[in-house]
């Protein structure tokens, strides 16, 4: 299939790399604000078309679908521009603002016989698959411990007294959107929705979150999640049960999975192999369900987007944390 992308930076070269990796995939198109921008980006690549205006590279045939990767602000009005002109959309978490944003382009999605997606790699990677074949192991659920929390080097830049787009309240960044958005995945593709939800938020002075614990209340467990973008932490995730614990380390690009058994106090390990570019597994997964148009499985996945931005917006806003898209 044809790719356009949208979005000049590393993680695009990575979704790029796992995409024609994946053997579905071929980059055909490039938009950028400028020519000059998008050719100095593309001109690795090969022969592409490139774009300076969204409303053109939509009513193109340069590309079957679109990977936006621009500032998290932008991705409303850029996907729905693209999915008003039938094309098919994938989006870097985290995939909207606001609830709202997201069942509007869901609609236009449908109206227009085209999907959406959000670029939520770590569930498509074979050992997350593997782990939700071995949740059962644990026997009954007593809880979960879930951790990713990286140092970003665009902190230091909040320590300078500046406010670059991921730590901006005008760009919709902050932790629990772009870190905290992994392990809120992984909660909920394994558990469903939580009850209730608490984030004991750490501001910055940009008014986004830096870091903080996260709550999540099922009937009979509890779930924590550590997460932040201006420490790092090195703790595995665990879940825990009656018969025994899953360790995972670590919680995306996952490599190790351990069940240790609580009656004979052994390990076994269920980790598979892993590539270094695990981004090709969400591609291979979009393009087939693109081939196949299996509806099943995008609505299934539409849902539990739906189902993490409104955890992740509900916990933003208990601790009053208001992107200026939702004003």
């Amino acid at each position: 299939m044809k790719l356009g992308i949208m979005g000049t930076n590393w993680i695009t070269d990575s979704f790029i790399e796992g995409a024609i990796n994946s053997g579905e995939w071929n980059l055909t198109a490039v938009y950028s604000r400028t020519e000059e921008k998008a050719r100095a980006f593309g001109e690795k690549y090969g022969e592409l078309t490139y774009f300076t205006d969204i409303e053109e590279m939509g009513k193109s045939d340069a590309c079957d679908a679109v990977y936006i990767a621009s500032p998290n602000a932008l991705h409303y009005q850029h996907a729905v521009s693209l999915l008003k002109n039938k094309k098919h959309v994938i989006v870097e978490k985290p995939i909207f603002s606001t609830v709202t944003e997201l069942e509007h382009a869901h609609q236009i999605a449908r109206e227009n016989n085209v999907f959406l997606f959000e670029a939520a790699r770590h569930i498509q990677e074979p050992n997350f698959k593997r782990l939700q074949e071995n949740i059962e192991k644990v026997g009954t659920i007593h809880g979960a411990t879930l951790a990713y929390m990286k140092y970003s080097s665009r902190y230091d830049q909040v320590l300078n007294g500046e406010e670059p787009n991921i730590f901006s309240l005008k760009f919709s960044g902050g932790s629990i959107v772009d870190l905290g958005v992994y392990p809120l995945y992984s909660a909920i593709t394994l558990f469903g929705e939580p009850v209730k939800s608490t984030y004991f938020a750490t501001k910055l002075p940009t008014g986004v979150d830096g870091l903080g614990p996260i709550i999540l209340e099922y009937p009979t467990f509890n779930i924590t999640i550590i997460q932040g973008k201006n420490s790092q932490s090195f703790l595995p995730s665990e879940i825990y049960g009656q018969k025994g614990t899953l360790i995972i380390d670590p919680l995306t690009g996952i490599e190790n999975i351990t069940f240790y058994d609580n009656a004979t106090k052994e390990e076994t390990a269920l980790a598979g192999p892993v590539v270094a570019n695990d981004m090709q597994f969400e591609a291979a997964e979009f393009a087939r369900i693109i081939e196949q148009t299996d509806r099943d499985t995008y609505e299934y996945l539409a849902d539990l987007s739906l189902k993490v931005l409104r955890v992740s917006n509900e916990l933003r806003h208990q601790n009053d944390i208001w992107f200026d898209a939702e004003k």
